[in-house]
C-alpha cells in the first residue's frame, strides 16, 4: 500500500516509528508535510500538489497534525477523504477532538465519568464559580493548551481570583475544573487503536507537580486497567469517533474521570513504559480498513 504520514518534522519519534513500522510490513511509505500542501477544488476532481507533484493513489494516511496548524492541516486530511483516501483519524474527530470544550460537552452526553467543569463567558463571580466545582482548590486550564501548558493549580478562593482575572484580562478562555485530590499528582493514558485499549500507562508528575504529563518531566510505568477504566477508554474513543486515540483519565474515589481524548497522541512515552510496538498495530489497523 501507498501509505503518507501527515507530520511536520520526519524526525520525531512517533513519525519516524510509523516510517519504521509501515515499512517492515513491505508498504511504500512517505512523509508529508501537511503546511506545504496546495489543496486543488475543482468538480469532481479535488487533489493535492505537493514538492512539484500531485498527491494521487494514496491508500492512506496517518495525521500527526500539531495544534497550531489544525486548521489547515484538517483542511489536507478532509481533502484526501474527498480523495476516498483511509485515514487513521477523520477531519471531523480531528477537530471535536482540539476544542476542550466540545470534548468535554460530547464526553458528558456519552455518560462517562468527567471531573466537574465550569465554562462561563468571563464570569468575574468567582465565588459562584468554584461553588460548582465543589470549592478551591481548582484547576484552571486554557482551553487552547497543550501538553500540560495553560494549566494553573489555585489551592486558594484568592488565588483563583487572581489567576481567572489574569485570563479574562488576556482574553483568553478557560475551564475550571475540580482537583481530584485522590489521582496523587498521576493520571493514566490509555492507547485505543480501533476500538480496543493495546497499551496503557500510569504518568505520575515529579515531586511538588500536580501535572503528570511526560514534557513537564513526569515519568511513566506499565499499568494493568480495571474492566472500568478500560470500558471507559473505549466509549470516550467511541464518543469522539477516533481510530487512533490516547484517553487521558484520572482515578478517582468516584471511578475513572476522562479528563482529555488525544488525537495525536504520542509512541515514544507508551512504548518506553509498555514495551509493546504501537506503531505495528497502527499499521495493522490501516491493512484491516483498506
Amino acid at each position: 500500500m501507498k501509505i503518507r504520514i501527515l507530520s511536520r518534522n520526519p524526525r520525531l519519534y512517533s513519525t519516524s516509528r510509523l516510517v519504521e513500522a509501515a515499512k517492515k510490513r513491505n508498504h511504500d511509505v512517505e512523509v508529508i508535510d501537511p503546511i506545504k500542501c496546495d489543496l486543488i477544488i475543482e468538480k469532481k476532481k479535488p487533489t493535492i500538489y505537493y514538492k512539484n507533484h500531485f498527491l494521487e493513489e494514496t491508500d492512506a494516511i496517518i495525521p500527526r497534525i500539531g495544534a497550531s496548524v489544525t486548521f489547515f492541516g484538517t483542511a489536507v486530511v478532509r481533502q484526501f477523504e474527498m480523495m476516498g483516501t483511509f485515514t487513521t483519524t477523520e477531519s471531523q474527530a480531528l477537530v471535536r477532538s482540539r476544542d476542550k470544550l466540545r470534548s468535554l460537552q460530547i464526553l458528558s452526553r456519552a455518560r462517562l465519568g468527567l471531573p466537574k467543569t465550569v465554562f462561563t463567558n468571563y464570569s468575574k463571580d468567582v465565588s459562584e464559580i468554584l461553588e460548582h466545582v465543589g470549592g478551591a482548590p481548582v484547576i484552571i486550564k486554557l482551553l487552547e493548551g497543550t501538553q500540560g501548558l495553560g494549566v494553573v493549580l489555585a489551592e486558594t478562593k484568592n488565588a483563583a481570583e487572581s489567576v481567572i482575572e489574569a485570563f479574562n484580562g488576556l482574553q483568553a478562555r478557560v475551564i475550571v475544573q475540580e482537583f481530584i485530590k485522590e489521582a496523587g499528582g498521576a493520571d493514566i493514558r490509555a492507547f485505543v487503536v480501533d476500538g480496543q485499549v493495546v497499551g496503557a500507562m500510569k504518568r505520575q508528575g515529579k515531586e511538588g507537580e500536580f501535572r503528570s504529563n511526560l514534557h513537564r518531566g513526569g515519568s511513566a510505568s506499565v499499568i494493568q486497567l480495571t474492566d472500568e477504566e478500560e470500558n471507559a477508554a473505549i466509549k470516550a474513543a467511541k464518543a469522539m469517533a477516533l481510530g487512533v486515540a490516547g484517553v487521558d483519565m484520572l482515578q478517582s474515589s468516584r471511578g475513572p474521570l476522562i479528563l482529555e481524548v488525544n488525537s495525536s497522541p504520542g509512541l515514544e512515552g507508551i512504548e518506553e513504559a509498555t514495551g509493546k510496538d504501537i506503531a505495528k498495530t497502527i499499521i495493522r489497523y490501516i491493512e484491516r480498513n483498506v
